[in-house]
């Protein structure tokens, strides 16, 4: 994907409330040319109010989800938030999704968690036709009933009273997976990778041309955006710096959902590192944090981050902007993003 590179903001997750100074880096970023903001929700703050709020208070800049969680929200009222945010933006916001795991969906949200792929393909769906506001929605899957059958059966099916601004508002996946990954690239217009890494670029691209080929559209690869989150900690020592980046890492490596059943895990054992992740995901699940982020191997972090002098980061950089990437998505206050927008943007 010989493209331009672009440059997103990522403003993560809340804390213990809004993070301090947000408002102000989203619209240094908008000034320096990012070309989009992305807001997170897990089990705190949702994803969709501070984009609206942050979006009222910019003009040009696209505003996306990375990610809406799937389970919090049926695919009617996704695809009602999407068309109302789109109106309220001028037709600047791009819907993220993402089935998340078993332990947000069946622990905060008390949803079953069957068969992502599947239930994922049939959601957008729906949330596909009700913005095209063809006809009224009528589906009836695996998944999800509309109008729902055996109850009153007094249902019809109904058609947005909102006309859409864009009859397709552009929807990225989450994706880590294999098979999800593909599934981004034959139903969706965009991926959302979580621990991206420039030595994994020819396993992503085999499973992103899987999708393409079974989408049908031979255009879709040359239309395809992916969006990852990329950390950059820049210092005098590395392995410093490095330690910015490793509870972030423990955290999803060996905190995030059960044993066996933690897709983050996956992605490093697949990268090499299952001894490693074993040995942060028991450290993490005997409430040892600070031991499992100090195993962590400086060289772990390397493949995911961007840690060290900045002569180092520029030279490291290149291997990134050598792969499938089309946006890299920052972090950081509002005083360092000139320095990725030289980075990056030239």
């Amino acid at each position: 994907m010989a493209r331009e590179l672009k440059l997103g903001y990522n403003s993560g997750y809340w804390s213990s409330g809004p993070p301090n100074g947000a408002l102000e880096a989203i619209q240094e970023a908008e000034r320096l040319g990012f070309s989009s903001v992305w807001t997170a929700e897990a089990y705190g703050s949702d994803a969709l109010s501070p984009l609206a709020w942050w979006g009222a208070h910019t003009s040009t800049i696209q505003l996306g989800t990375a990610i809406i969680q799937m389970s919090a929200r049926t695919p009617a009222a996704t695809a009602m938030a999407a068309l109302t945010m789109d109106h309220l933006s001028g037709g600047r916001f791009i819907l993220g999704l993402g089935a998340s795991g078993p332990q947000v969906v069946e622990g905060w949200y008390g949803q079953p968690y069957p068969k992502p792929l599947a239930r994922t393909r049939e959601y957008v769906e729906i949330v596909r036709r009700i913005i095209r506001r063809e006809e009224p929605v009528d589906f009836h899957g695996q998944f999800y009933d509309m109008p729902l059958t055996g109850s009153t059966d007094l249902g019809k099916p109904l058609k947005s009273t909102v006309h859409p601004l864009r009859k397709e508002i552009p929807i990225y996946l989450g994706a880590e997976g294999p098979k999800n990954v593909a599934l981004s690239a034959e139903i969706c217009d965009g991926w959302l990778p979580l621990f991206f890494s420039p030595k994994e670029n020819g396993f992503y691209q085999k499973c992103l041309d899987e999708g393409f080929a079974a989408s049908g559209d031979p255009t879709k690869k040359d239309r395809f955006e992916v969006a990852a989150t990329l950390m950059m900690i820049p210092g005098d020592d590395a392995d410093k710096c490095a330690d910015f980046v490793r509870p972030f890492l423990a955290l999803y490596c060996g905190g995030m959902g059960a044993r066996g059943a933690n897709f983050h895990f996956e992605v490093f054992a697949r990268m090499g590192y299952e001894d490693v992740a074993l040995k942060v995901q028991d450290l993490y699940l005997q409430g040892k944090k600070q031991e499992a982020a100090a195993a962590i191997p400086l060289s772990m972090v390397e493949d995911v981050a961007l840690v060290g002098p900045m002569d180092k980061i520029r030279a490291e950089l290149e291997q990134w902007k050598d792969t499938c990437l089309t946006t890299f998505l920052v972090s950081g206050p509002k005083s360092g993003l000139s320095q990725y927008a030289e980075l990056i943007l030239g």
